[in-house]
């Protein structure tokens, strides 16, 4: 094919350019107003000139990154697991640069990819992300304290085969900084969002990465809504039980809600099912409950067993590789395939 300023070209020439799908590309038309329109619409389908799709396609590679939130009301349910080991996977196997964001007070994942000790240096000298948000509550005759180059952790992972996975880490003072930001002092025009904090804070760093994942707090508080905010979609680890399930549709309906006053699109990514027991009736027909009921969000094909050497996965130890990290037991093949599926997802929707 010639390549030319005037050359006019297809959706599956459009999608040989970027290197996706045609489904990608649909979606981009459908949604992003950036989308170049078509100079004639054939028979066959729209034509495009290619130079208006090359640049297009170029102002799209500067803001690749994929914003995925991890959400369930219910602790305990494997949340903060999925979120490390898809993490590490996606920087070991797939070649990603990957951030994690730990929003949950909890610390696990922190403490997960850094250890305590480095966790408590950084909380006592205030280089955590409870620091950004207390900043939002000072009077403002003071200073602000949040360091973001201070705070982001490069290289967080204790696994050497993990080069590209960084992160920027929670503390345990999240616990009451959430009950306050509630009462927080609006500004002038209603300038200081609450739930807006992390974004202002984060975009110029956003960018730089393939994928984001964000660890929310099991709850639906501020600290949460402004995970979501950063987020261009969600996805929902849960054991496959009734308590475990109970608020899917919760988060269902406050994500809508919170995404419609926005203006923006949040997408239902999936249900990830995880600590799975095939031994267990209950499991087995929750799992046929959740995916016969069109109004949840799909769950996806991989499901993450219950076993020890994940459970111990939560220790802070020097490793070689991932796969020595998660399992041998195809436990770090679940996630592998998990990951698999989460980047086809996104692609679906981005």
């Amino acid at each position: 094919m010639r390549d030319s300023d005037d050359e006019l070209v297809g959706l599956y020439e459009v999608a040989e350019m970027a290197n996706v799908s045609r489904t990608v590309v649909a979606n981009w038309r459908n949604r992003d107003p950036r989308f170049p329109r078509p100079v004639a619409e054939l028979r066959s389908g729209p034509v495009f000139r290619s130079d208006q799709v090359r640049r297009y396609i170029k102002r799209r590679r500067k803001h690749m990154a994929h914003v995925i939130a991890t959400i369930n009301l219910k602790g305990g349910v494997g949340k903060t697991t999925i979120t490390a080991a898809v993490a590490e996977v996606l920087s070991a196997e797939f070649r990603k640069k990957v951030l994690a964001i730990d929003l949950d007070p909890q610390t696990n994942l922190t403490t997960m990819l850094i250890g305590e000790e480095r966790w408590g240096e950084l909380n006592e000298d205030g280089h955590t992300l409870a620091t950004l948000f207390e900043d939002a509550l000072r009077p403002e005759s003071e200073p602000k304290r949040f360091d973001l180059d201070a705070t982001l952790q490069r290289n967080a992972s204790p696994v050497r085969e993990v080069r590209t996975l960084d992160l920027l880490p929670s503390s345990l003072d999240l616990i009451e900084v959430q009950d306050r930001l509630g009462t927080m002092n609006p500004g002038r025009y209603f300038s200081d969002n609450p739930t807006d904090l992390l974004r202002r804070a984060t975009q110029r760093l956003v960018d730089d990465y393939d994928y984001v994942l964000i660890d929310c707090p099991p709850n639906l508080g501020i600290v949460t809504l402004n995970g979501l905010r950063v987020a261009d979609g969600y996805i929902i680890p849960t054991i496959p039980d009734i308590l475990s399930t109970y608020g899917i549709p919760q988060i269902q309906s406050r994500v809508r809600g919170f995404k419609d006053s926005l203006g923006e699109t949040i997408a239902e990514l999936g249900i990830i099912i995880t600590k799975y027991r095939a031994a267990s009736t209950v499991h087995r027909t929750t799992i046929e409950r959740l995916e016969d009921d069109e109004d949840l969000p799909v769950v996806f094909n991989t499901w993450i067993p219950e076993a020890n050497k994940i459970a111990e996965a939560a220790e802070h130890a020097p490793l070689g590789t991932v796969r020595q990290r998660w399992g041998y037991s195809g436990q770090f093949e679940a996630f592998r395939d998990l990951a698999k599926e989460i980047v086809a997802a996104v692609e679906e929707n981005s």
